[in-house]
């Protein structure tokens, strides 16, 4: 029994049997499975009114675990978008009375973005059944294979990254 990426790689085989199409078995299994995996986070944030961007920049906040909220510019460290694009995703999420932007304390030139109470309890709320569905997407595999595939996997974006 085999998947997509055999069939691909399968016919790959057939048609060019003088190149080795070997790292599709991996790289296109992790794309495969990526838009497989953002599929699912999709419709279970459109329960709530949410999209991806939305979702990371309020847990984001949340396991960061500051009462301070954080800067725009903390945001671009962890995420691979422009500064326009947590810009708007901000805006977006002010505007639903997630998050709220504060001044600094120190510096009247810097805006931290905090969650509002509504926000905090949201993602609260979240938290759970998502880690769940997360949980029943990798049921397939034993926690020791789990383990194996997280470290292959952390070696690759060390490398990557």
């Amino acid at each position: 029994m085999g998947d997509e990426v055999d069939a691909v790689l399968a016919q790959w085989r057939a048609e060019r049997p003088d190149v080795d199409t070997s790292p599709v078995a991996v790289l296109g299994r992790v794309a495969r499975l990526s838009r497989l995996v953002e599929r699912e986070l999709k419709e279970f944030l459109a329960h709530f009114d949410l999209e991806p961007g939305e979702f990371e920049v309020l847990t984001t906040l949340r396991r960061t675990g500051s009462a301070y909220g954080l800067t725009a510019g903390a945001f671009l460290n962890a995420a691979l978008v422009t500064a326009g694009a947590i810009t708007n995703r901000i805006d977006r999420m002010a505007a639903k009375g997630l998050v709220e932007r504060v001044p600094d304390a120190s510096d009247r030139r810097v805006v931290r973005v905090k969650l509002t109470d509504g926000g905090r309890a949201l993602v609260d709320s979240m938290l759970a059944e998502h880690m769940a569905r997360y949980a029943k997407l990798l049921e397939p595999l034993d926690p020791a294979t789990q383990a194996v595939v997280a470290d292959a996997l952390r070696t690759l974006l060390e490398r990557c990254e």
